[in-house]
């Protein structure tokens, strides 16, 4: 007997809901788990005769910043609902060329810089030491399922990446972005990590998709300010909502053994 996939997308800067082509249909589940609360309400939303749920990453509103984020109590709380899959939406600096601002980008490896989070569930502590295969941090079926989604409705997409993961809140220098494009970094952001791990440690396919909102520090002569990184989420954002609404009932309806 085949049970029918639950989507969940985690919103990052720039998309604190999302409604589909339907009506947020309320809050599913509590906000309350053994690791603390989740950083927002868990909302369904319907797209059609199907659902989706959402989760706000940063708080509705826009209050969380990314090291401060309790990614255990939100994959928790995912984990609860039956969840089995995350489409996580990130804003990312573009580090290489040909992901310059407004690109959309689905990554299938990352580099963790980040430091000082929580990044397991099985830490010997709350739960029994366990260790993961994180060789492919992102699920390749969910990364195909979007990538046909925007062939779909004409939406450019580049289908690899790898997304460099940083600390936060500040942005990088342009020596660390050096660095980072030495290490094979093409994007760099601050959500991905450990949000990715803990999904793995659940057996939830995780796949990132990524709106390039500027180029990263000292890949323009430019400074990087927050009015054309706000202008840029304004237009890219609507994108990343149409490829989902595209998406979600493709994921949905495949069956889930």
């Amino acid at each position: 007997m085949t049970k029918q996939r639950i989507v969940a997308i985690i919103g990052g800067t720039g998309l604190q809901e999302f409604t589909g082509d339907g009506v947020a249909s309320g809050t599913v589940g509590g906000r309350v788990t053994p690791y603390g609360e989740t950083s927002s309400e868990i909302v369904r939303s319907q797209l059609s005769d199907l659902s989706c749920v959402f989760l706000a990453r940063h708080g509705n509103p826009h209050t969380i910043a990314p090291h401060k984020v309790n990614y255990r109590a939100n994959i928790w709380a995912l984990k609860q609902l039956g969840v089995s899959d995350i489409i996580a939406v990130n804003a990312v600096g573009g580090i290489n060329p040909a992901m310059p601002a407004a690109s959309l980008v689905l990554p299938d490896q990352l580099i963790d810089y980040s430091h000082s989070r929580e990044q397991s569930f099985f830490d010997g502590e709350s739960n029994p030491l366990q260790h993961i295969d994180f060789t492919h941090p992102f699920s390749a079926s969910l990364r195909s399922q979007l990538l046909a989604a925007a062939k779909a409705v004409n939406l450019p997409v580049h289908d690899a990446g790898v997304y460099g993961v940083t600390q936060g809140p500040r942005l990088e220098t342009a020596a660390e972005i050096k660095r980072m494009a030495q290490d094979g970094c093409d994007v760099v952001g601050m959500t991905a990590m450990p949000e990715a791990a803990l999904a793995r440690e659940f057996a939830i396919n995780y796949a990132s998709l990524c709106l390039v909102v500027n180029p990263a520090a000292g890949c323009s002569e430019q400074l990087i300010t927050m009015d054309d990184i706000h202008k840029v989420i304004a237009q890219g954002m609507g994108q990343v909502r149409g490829l989902l609404s595209q998406a979600l009932p493709v994921i949905i309806s495949d069956p889930l053994n």
